[in-house]
């Protein structure tokens, strides 16, 4: 297979410079159907090898949480797109091999595959497998004349087609699996834009929806008659306004053993002279004016750092890593110091890396921020981890999986 896909590269590599302005309209259209179908049928390909190495567990073994986030890191995909490549992998090879062999034939698209196989669950579930089988042949014919969007609305009617006597049950379990794929892809994403702001994408579900409109519409109304703000800037206001209240409850779970809490951290002259701008953990930065006006209402906390900005001193030594300490790892680490891992400090442990039990200390030279899955990874396998020479933590992998055990850092937290 590897020999067959690298001549298929090769193939297609030649067609990339190819003079498409020679070809006759007749042939441009021709090419493009090949190099449609064929791009489906590499799909095929790819959800086959996704489902043998998840299978196998390959993920685990070289030390991620689970195949969606290897193939993450390892195919550089989002996280959305890299699940729903294991999903439908998983459905097609064990539910549906009818529409995996259609993908391979190039007669559906990915995006059609997924609507197809939704489909064909909640049909097999409500009139069993014959009808199931009907509702595949249908959809697969209707494929080739609708987009995934059309074809998911035409979905919702099928048993009209294949069991006219099982249609209104169906339309009842068509919306339950509605919801559970509601469920299933709900989400939101934080990501940090280069000049320190935040872009927030997702999708809720119907219930976190309706909550968040209830929260935001209240606060988000224009303010007077001379409130010139956009409804998207109000909204975004109208959050903002929710957060502080929201932790100004002190009712929201502990973080590494601290409340929640916005941490700024600005040096020592500017916060006196009021000049300096500051940053929060996350690595975001905040103008002089915001760290200002934190400041009124905010428990400030001295640091020793050296001139490198790595903190040296802060406090008596103790088993825990919390308050002061803490805070200080969080500075150095950002997150989840694995290497590929994203995970914020919000949701990581302290790791002592050689061992409190067994004499290790409890200071910032002897811990490093870990997830809860990296941090049992790192107890039950052969990476080590260890503080270089300036002063950051690197990871060595086992020599199975690197022979030369090159370290590895994270660079997901970088801030430069």
């Amino acid at each position: 297979m590897v020999e067959e896909l690298a001549q298929a590269d090769g193939a297609v590599a030649a067609c990339v410079d190819a003079a498409a302005w020679a070809l006759s309209e007749q042939d441009l259209i021709a090419a493009l159907d090949a190099a449609h179908r064929i791009e489906q049928r590499l799909a095929a390909v790819k959800l086959t090898l996704i489902r043998e190495l998840d299978g196998r567990r390959t993920a685990a073994a070289h030390g991620a949480s689970s195949t969606t986030v290897w193939l993450r890191e390892r195919l550089h995909l989002t996280i959305t797109a890299a699940r729903r490549l294991v999903d439908l992998a998983s459905t097609l090879d064990t539910a549906h091999p009818g529409i995996r062999q259609a993908l391979a034939d190039g007669q559906i698209t990915v995006d059609q595959a997924q609507v197809i196989t939704d489909t064909a669950t909640t049909v097999h579930t409500a009139a069993g497998s014959e009808a199931a089988d009907k509702a595949l042949g249908v959809l697969v014919e209707w494929a080739g004349q609708f987009d995934p969007t059309h074809l998911r609305k035409l979905s919702t009617r099928i048993l009209d087609h294949v069991a006219p006597d099982l249609a209104d049950a169906a339309a009842e379990a068509a919306l339950d699996a509605e919801a559970r794929c509601a469920a299933r892809d709900r989400h939101l994403t934080l990501s940090a834009l280069a000049d320190g702001r935040l872009r927030l994408t997702g999708i809720l579900d119907s219930e976190t929806a309706g909550l968040l409109r209830a929260a935001i519409d209240p606060v988000s109304a224009p303010s007077g008659p001379d409130d010139e703000r956009s409804p998207g800037q109000r909204r975004h206001d109208a959050l903002r306004d929710v957060c502080r209240l929201a932790l100004r409850t002190g009712e929201l779970p502990e973080n590494g053993g601290d409340p929640a809490q916005v941490v700024v951290t600005i040096s020592y002259d500017g916060l006196t002279g009021q000049l300096g701008g500051g940053t929060l953990d996350t690595g975001l930065h905040l103008t002089p004016e915001a760290v200002r006006r934190l400041a009124c209402d905010a428990t400030i906390l001295p640091a020793v750092l050296n001139g490198a900005g790595q903190p040296l001193d802060l406090g008596r030594q103790r088993r825990l890593i919390t308050g002061t300490l803490r805070r200080a790892l969080v500075l150095r680490d950002r997150g989840c110091a694995f290497p590929g891992c994203d995970r914020p400090p919000r949701w990581c442990d302290a790791h002592h890396i050689h061992h409190w039990a067994n004499g290790g200390t409890t200071n910032l030279d002897n811990a490093v921020l870990l997830c809860g899955h990296h941090h049992r990874h790192l107890h039950h396998s052969d990476w080590t981890v260890r503080l270089a020479g300036d002063g950051h933590p690197e990871f060595v992998p086992p020599a199975w999986l690197d022979p030369e055990q090159l370290p590895r850092r994270n660079h997901y937290h970088r801030r430069t």
